[in-house]
């Protein structure tokens, strides 16, 4: 009998827990080939599946009395509140009794509880938080996207790797191009970091480098991995959102004035295209990669189809054997 993967996931952790989240759930074991451990106060999560059919074989209900939330300091969080769902969910992988573990909740939290508690594959010095951002051509995977603030040029150069072995795995991505990220095109512009990892990139084996990418190229799309410090990746990020956000309101308001009310009707269908083709909720998550498991971070306001997409890449990463991939890639220096 072929054997089910396991996804753990937080379901006290975001703002719409647990209702979207146990919604998810129940969407991922009935629509995909996985089993599922909802990890939170027992009573709370069994009267949201109360109202779902699913098969109950499929689902486990793991009980833990504590949350922790977005306003606390993470690694005191993690180490002071054992019973909380984050700390127990985290716990069952780590113990092989989950294959990967999914959360809504405190970033900090879960990239803290991600380190501590399931730990970095050996050779790997920084686990790194990805991201898809969507471009004119797809999406490019943003790595690191805010676990690493200050970073050395090694660290860029694993990314990479970590990077490329996820891309051609999970999304099935032939030699897909990396780039680094900076504020020129040309191999000497940048700070000592970018220029040193630049140095590191060209000779790395076994990755498409293709040399550094400035931000503003980056929505036109053609590089499938950008590698940059946390603080680069979180500033693109923030800003790719908020501008998204932005520019739709200001062409919304602008559409539905006076006589545009009729060509705002037209537009309809393509706002609606526009709007899934910038839709996170596809994705499901960002993926920590670089530990002994998968921990995906899910966005705080994650609806149940962005919480069953980011079981499906749990899926996805464990039957590609991710994990072991990037260790064949990156060996501990003896």
């Amino acid at each position: 009998m072929e054997k089910r993967i396991c996804v753990v996931v937080d379901a006290m952790g975001g703002d719409n827990a647990p209702v979207e989240i146990v919604k998810g759930a129940v969407d991922a074991v009935n629509e995909l080939n996985v089993n599922v451990k909802l990890v939170g106060p027992e009573d709370v999560i069994n009267a949201e599946l109360a109202k779902y059919t699913y098969n109950k074989e499929y689902i486990e209900v793991v009980n833990a009395t504590e949350v922790i939330s977005t306003d606390e300091v993470p690694t005191s969080a993690i180490r002071r509140k054992k019973d909380s769902s984050m700390v127990v969910g985290l716990k069952l992988v780590k113990e092989g009794k989950g294959d990967a573990f999914v959360s809504a909740g405190s970033t900090g939290a879960i990239l803290a509880g991600g380190l501590l508690i399931i730990g970095r594959i050996p050779g790997v010095e920084r686990p790194a938080l990805g991201t898809c951002l969507p471009t004119k051509t797809g999406f490019t995977f943003l790595l690191d996207s805010g676990a690493n603030v200050d970073c050395k040029p090694q660290y860029l150069e694993q990314f990479a790797k970590m990077g490329t072995v996820y891309m051609e795995n999970v999304f099935h991505k032939t030699s897909p191009s990396v780039g680094l990220v900076n504020i020129g095109a040309e191999k000497e512009k940048g700070n000592a970091l970018t220029k040193e990892a630049y140095e590191l990139l060209e000779q790395t084996e076994n990755i498409n480098f293709i040399g550094n990418v400035e931000p503003r190229d980056i929505p036109s799309g053609g590089v499938e991995i950008l590698v940059c410090d946390g603080f680069i990746g979180n500033t693109i990020l923030k800003l790719s959102e908020g501008m998204a956000k932005t520019m739709i309101q200001i062409i919304k308001g602008e559409i539905t004035k006076g006589a545009y009310k009729l060509a705002a009707a037209c537009l309809k269908k393509p706002f609606q295209n526009v709007k899934g083709f910038l839709d996170a909720d596809a994705v499901g998550g960002a993926p920590f990669i670089g530990l002994k498991a998968l921990v995906v971070k899910a966005h705080g306001s994650s609806n149940a189809r962005a919480i069953k997409n980011a079981i499906r890449q749990c899926v996805l990463f464990t039957e590609e054997d991710i994990v072991g991939k990037i260790q064949e890639n990156i060996q501990p220096e003896k």
